[in-house]
């Protein structure tokens, strides 16, 4: 987990620790997206807050917990660290040989690594020997030998090829990739995080032909189409389907509807496409800003996944009414959109449809980011106000942004 704080650290592992064999805290993270809240590398300079986030989850949770550093600028001050750590508990410490600040394209400390690992009494597990110390099976007990660690964590030459794992050495790429494409339609894997983990397999190959396609790959299909997979993506899709409906035809009461009472729910059979609104509006951010003008509570989702087929249905509520579509989705995005088309259309409200006429919301006059102090505008770099009002709200509580999503 990324935390900054040692209390909430402990609500969410006792929230999971049933369902884990572990608990480990990321302070090696140096992105800044990790870094400006508080947490990944961040940690790394308040020792105080270190020690009390793994005190609290080491007393807190039944589960094993570790954690993930990198090493500081010092080698006095990194063994400072560790020790201190060593001493709240935990079961075992990961160490990213780099300063924060270091990416990549720098060298790996090994000694720094050894040095904390003859330090220690706990395990030690190194990190950051990728391409510069292990490139095929047999690197990874070479630098676990450089680094006198306990055992070895790989992540960026495990994306590039998972094969690196065989014994008998690297399998070529293309038959991974063929071979991880297959398990992702079998388990039904989102298309975003499949074409992601392609990316990160054919790096400098993204702009040869096949790497181009996949780029512009916007679905599962089209993924399977670009490595000469289509006619295994139709007839797996065939099977699910199959599979899904002897299921339902077993088990009826699984194509219910929520468990939860939905006495006075407005229903309708919608279903939210794209390609039928406007490039930048949707119809939760329509419905949320009309919520805003007739100033109403904020529109609430309740969104839940049938187990059988991982669909998922959502109910909004808007001035105390409910509203629901009574088609299943295949995400939990899609549902809210339906439920929030279907509080529009019962209101007579617009929907950001494309040929609707818009709402005066999106009618008001630009506004200027920056005034000069005789309030004259700068024309340059203006948005609308609303619209840049809407991408802060967004940004702050996991809304939909009003620029395309996340």
């Amino acid at each position: 987990m990324g935390t900054s704080d040692a209390e909430r650290a402990l609500a969410v592992a006792r929230l999971v620790e049933n369902d884990v064999a572990g608990i480990d805290v990321n302070m090696g993270c140096p992105k800044e997206y990790s870094t400006k809240g508080g947490m990944g590398a961040a940690l790394l300079s308040d020792p105080d807050k270190i020690e009390k986030i793994l005190s609290t989850l080491v007393k807190g949770t039944r589960r094993p917990v570790t954690c993930k550093i990198r090493i500081l600028p010092s080698l006095e001050d990194t063994l400072s660290l560790v020790k201190r750590i060593e001493r709240t508990g935990i079961a075992a410490v990961t160490v990213h040989g780099r300063k924060r600040e270091e990416r990549p394209q720098h060298p790996v400390s090994c000694e720094a690594i050894r040095a904390i690992a003859e330090a220690l009494s706990i395990p030690v597990i190194a990190n950051g020997g990728s391409h510069d110390h292990i490139q095929k099976y047999l690197d990874i007990e070479d630098f676990r030998q450089a680094t006198a660690a306990s055992s070895v964590m790989v992540a960026r030459a495990a994306m590039w090829n998972p094969s690196i794992f065989l014994k008998e050495g690297l399998r070529p790429l293309e038959e991974v990739m063929q071979k991880y494409i297959r398990y992702a339609i079998q388990y039904e894997n989102h298309y975003t995080n499949t074409k992601y983990c392609l990316c990160q397999m054919l790096r400098e190959q993204l702009e040869s032909p096949q790497g181009r396609l996949l780029h512009a790959a916007q679905s599962s299909q089209e993924i399977c189409e670009a490595f000469g997979l289509g006619a295994f993506y139709e007839e797996m899709t065939r099977e699910l389907n199959a599979r899904r409906a002897e299921l339902l035809a077993r088990t009826p009461e699984a194509a219910a509807e929520p468990a939860e009472d939905t006495s006075g729910v407005i229903k309708m059979a919608v279903k939210f496409d794209r390609r039928a609104y406007s490039p930048q509006i949707t119809p939760k951010m329509c419905l949320l800003e009309w919520c805003r003008k007739e100033k109403l509570a904020q529109p609430v989702y309740d969104t839940v996944q049938r187990p059988l087929d991982r669909l998922f249905c959502s109910v909004v509520t808007v001035a105390e009414q409910k509203y629901q579509s009574t088609l299943w989705d295949k995400s939990k995005k899609l549902a809210e959109q339906a439920a929030a088309i279907v509080c529009l259309r019962s209101r007579g409200l617009p929907e950001g449809r494309l040929g609707e006429e818009s709402p005066s919301w999106h009618k008001r006059k630009r506004e200027s980011i920056d005034q000069d102090p005789e309030g004259s505008r700068n024309q340059e770099h203006t948005v609308p106000g609303e619209l840049c009002k809407k991408l802060f709200v967004a940004l702050g509580s996991g809304e939909e942004s009003p620029l395309g999503g996340w």
